[in-house]
């Protein structure tokens, strides 16, 4: 058994993220003997291909277009079917990002095919393959098998495992010329804001406030015990409402959805809404002055108290432990 996959990197600020790799790890459990292809798409991303040969894919095909600097739906879709049309693997996978989940229903419509989103899990491999994804907000999960026509998933970030990096595989680089026209949109500026520290997407360790941080600065002793874990900043949609932040922090619903290995809610009461985003991270520690407080239900470790007296301690523990380390 053995079936040709072909998984979209995604180039952000010139480097690849993270779930490009995961996605060619999950390319392999569903590959059986057959070749992993990466694609990647842009107006310069071909010095991206050798990182792709070394997380595992067999080679890579580029497509290169300035019409690609920016990501549109539409340039991205031609340039990713000119890909399949030449390669016609019989399966895709895409990372489950705000690209991946823009570009993917797209690319599914065009092939007349079925699409399983946001996969957290796959089990067993090739042809008999299940794919595990979250439904009704994270409540419940289902197992999709697909029995015909192209194999297409996405894949959550930072819940498939990559492959170590092996700088000594080689593989082709070759590209694709594509006919990049027609486009009903085209991105003339990005103007993105400034953030410190790690992508929340990505994030291994993410440290969250919630109402109970009582104001913009309450985040400041976050943002400090973010920063001593090599972690990320995020917030609840009832903080961002509150100008304590930025909504491009918001976790939740109708915010971003993560799965870091620890997740540190401080003030946070715990909503279902914010609970749909973050209640698959692995390890979660709930703050709150309020023992009755619905994010003790899902927490793995509670810590009853004032978080601004519990994080400062937190603080101090982890700086005596690395400078004793």
């Amino acid at each position: 058994m053995s079936n040709k996959v072909i998984v979209l990197g995604e180039v952000r600020d010139g480097a690849l993220r993270n779930v490009s790799f995961e996605a060619i790890a999950a390319a392999k459990k569903v590959a059986g003997d057959g070749e992993i292809v990466g694609v990647l798409i842009g107006d310069d991303v071909q010095g991206s291909a050798p990182e792709m040969i070394a997380y595992g894919a067999d080679r890579v095909v580029t497509v290169e277009h300035p019409h690609l600097k920016h990501y549109t739906s539409d340039g991205f879709g031609q340039a990713f079917m000119a890909v399949y049309e030449q390669e016609q693997p019989e399966v895709i996978v895409f990372g489950h990002t705000a690209q991946g989940k823009d570009l993917s229903p797209k690319i599914a419509a065009k092939l007349q095919s079925g699409l399983v989103s946001d996969v957290t899990e796959i089990e067993g491999e090739g042809d008999d393959a299940v794919f595990i994804r979250p439904i009704y907000s994270g409540k419940a999960f289902e197992k999709v098998k697909i029995n015909e026509g192209p194999v297409f998933f996405t894949i959550r970030p930072n819940n498939i495992q990559a492959a170590e990096k092996d700088g000594s595989r080689s593989g082709d680089v070759s590209s694709v010329t594509a006919d990049i026209q027609n486009l009903r949109s085209v991105v003339k500026e990005v103007v993105t804001k400034a953030t410190d520290g790690v992508d929340m997407s990505e994030a291994k360790v993410i440290v969250a406030g919630g109402r109970g941080v009582k104001g913009p600065e309450g985040f400041e002793p976050l943002k400090e015990l973010a920063n001593l874990l090599g972690g990320a900043i995020g917030a609840s949609r009832g903080a961002c409402d509150a100008d304590y932040c930025d909504y491009s922090l918001q976790i939740g619903q109708t915010g971003k959805v993560v799965t870091p290995d620890l997740y540190i809610a401080a003030g946070i009461s715990g909503a279902i809404q914010h609970l749909a985003g973050m209640s698959n991270s692995k390890v979660i520690v709930a703050i709150n002055k309020d023992p009755e407080a619905n994010i003790f239900k899902v927490a793995d470790y509670g810590i009853v108290g004032d978080l601004f007296e519990v994080v400062p301690m937190m603080i101090e523990e982890i700086k005596n432990t690395k400078v004793n380390a």
